[in-house]
């Protein structure tokens, strides 16, 4: 059965909203602008929708190298370059330290007002890039503050038969793939080892462990009563790794990709 590339997504700022692309340049971070900015509390912990789930309601869109975030209740917000003065931070992900720089007050501000708690806006440092997980990629691998690796792929089929096991059905956006492939069959992904893309070659190197995050609706940043879909994905995806649904990629060379391209399967 033919497969192709039927959705590209890439989330400018770590945790909140993304932004569908018709296509993308793909660099050993991943897709271009994917999470190269982040929130981190006073202690530079990086913060998502677990802990603060209207971040969903936080949507951005990306002009250029300027990123324009709007939230209810606020006013527009333009981020750039210029925001970054030059001041830097140690920050975390989970258990990896990142250099980073601080955006100026008013950005930091912003986001504080919304959350109506402290917490500071940095952006990437890509002189001093933060190494992927050495047990599952190359020594050369890198990442940006993504969760652990430079891409998720997730295939639509898998998602429909997700929903068709739910009472509620959820969007794609549960899940912020940044590369969704249609054709082929539910869960079929998971045996992948290598893929090309238009031409891009990439690696899939490991399951995708899912949290509680996937349970905040992305349209009301309210997160699910029942802990849906979590609660399901559990009766039947759950390993000793935890409750797995989509792959991690990781480029092994620079191209382009776009919509509606063919994935050819390598290994």
């Amino acid at each position: 059965m033919s497969m192709n590339l039927s959705e590209i997504f890439i989330y400018p700022i770590k945790s909140l909203a993304g932004i569908s692309l018709n296509n993308s340049d793909v660099k050993p971070l991943g897709l271009v602008n994917d999470r190269c900015l982040m929130l981190v509390d006073e202690n530079g912990m990086f913060i998502t929708q677990r802990k603060y789930p209207q971040l969903a309601l936080i949507s951005n869109t990306q002009i250029g190298n300027i990123v324009i975030v709007k939230a209810p209740n606020l006013g527009a917000l333009e981020i750039s370059e210029t925001s970054f003065a030059g001041a830097k931070k140690i920050v975390k992900v989970w258990k990896d330290e990142c250099d980073s720089f601080i955006a100026e007050d008013i950005v930091n501000q912003w986001f504080s007002d919304f959350l109506n708690s402290p917490v500071v806006m940095v952006k990437y440092d890509h002189v001093r890039p933060r190494a992927t997980d050495p047990g599952f990629s190359q020594d050369s691998d890198i990442v940006s503050f993504a969760d652990g690796f430079p891409l998720l792929m997730i295939s639509q089929a898998s998602l429909d038969d997700l929903n068709s096991k739910l009472d509620d059905p959820v969007s794609m956006s549960n899940f912020r793939p940044n590369i969704v492939v249609e054709g082929g069959d539910a869960y079929q992904e998971d045996q992948w080892r290598s893929v090309r893309i238009g031409e891009v070659e990439f690696d899939l190197v490991k399951q995708c462990s899912r949290c509680i995050l996937t349970t905040v609706d992305p349209n009301t940043g309210i997160k699910h009563p029942a802990r849906e879909p979590l609660k399901t994905l559990t009766n039947y995806r759950k390993t000793d790794s935890g409750v797995m649904f989509g792959m991690n990629l990781i480029p092994r060379n620079i191209g382009k990709i776009q919509v509606g391209q063919g994935v050819e399967i390598l290994r």
